[in-house]
């Protein structure tokens, strides 16, 4: 609950300072890519969130495939797990099986209570 609170509190002032930038930088800039001779006019604002939206995706992408070595290496040792704790209870039953009844206990000394 209270990391929500912060969380909040942290994106806020992001989020103010998000509209204050598009509000602010309304003026139109073309975006030209070198070899071709087409260019995009855009307010300034819309192009940075535009890049920045982009380079966020570009870097979620990179982190998810720098994860799947180790997502794919969980995945084998869950199902190797699985496999011993079956094998495990299968050995316990049979242990439990070939154990068979306890027989009684005779010739046990009682112990008796001291005198008071």
């Amino acid at each position: 609950m209270m990391a929500r609170i912060l969380g909040l509190l942290l994106l806020l002032p992001l989020l103010l300072v998000l509209v204050l930038f598009g509000l602010s930088n309304r003026q139109e800039v073309a975006l030209e890519l070198w070899p071709f001779d087409l260019a995009w006019v855009v307010p300034l604002s819309t192009a940075m969130l535009v890049l920045a939206a982009l380079a966020f995706l570009f870097g979620a992408a990179v982190t998810w495939a720098s994860a799947l070595a180790a997502r794919r290496r969980a995945s084998r040792y869950r199902e190797a797990a699985r496999v011993l704790e079956a094998e495990l209870a299968e050995h316990r039953a049979r242990a439990a099986k070939d154990v068979g009844p306890v027989p009684p206990v005779t010739n046990f000394p009682r112990l008796q209570r001291p005198a008071a």
